[in-house]
């Protein structure tokens, strides 16, 4: 008896049809730092449980990252302001003039991430970006 699985009997990712991919590389790369630390924190990391069902697992998108800079299409540095802004859930912004450096080296690797995240289906520009859902706002406790 064979213990190879029968053909037509693979097992199958979920379906690209009821799969939402990211609006830009810069979408992709923050969903993928918050699973990784939410992982990092003891997570269990389960494909489909989420609100919404991606096209990759977050490892996908690291090893894209981890293509380019085998090819040096991007260096240590570009890799490293990806995890530091990664982890802050925010762009360097370019009217800071202390993260100015940051945001040429954080626009140069988005712009590496982008071809290779769409030629595999993660991510779709014609999507508009999506929004941030939209929080709670508390009222600001002040004199009464």
């Amino acid at each position: 008896m064979s213990t190879a699985p029968r053909p037509g009997h693979a097992p199958v990712r979920a379906q690209a049809a009821r799969t939402e991919p990211f609006g830009s590389a810069e979408d992709a790369w923050f969903w993928t730092m918050a699973a990784l630390a939410a992982r990092r924190e003891g997570a269990r990391i389960k494909a489909g449980q989420g609100l919404v069902t991606r096209p990759c697992e977050p490892d996908d998108v690291v090893k894209v990252l981890d293509r380019l800079y085998r090819q040096r299409r991007i260096e240590l540095a570009h890799a490293r302001i990806l995890r530091i802004w990664g982890e802050r859930g925010i762009a360097p912004d370019p009217r800071t003039t202390a993260e100015r450096g940051d945001w040429r080296l954080w626009r140069e690797a988005m712009a590496r991430l982008e071809w290779p995240l769409r030629v595999k289906g993660i991510v779709d520009d014609t999507l508009p970006a999506r929004a941030p859902a939209e929080g709670v706002v508390l009222p600001f406790p002040g004199p009464r």
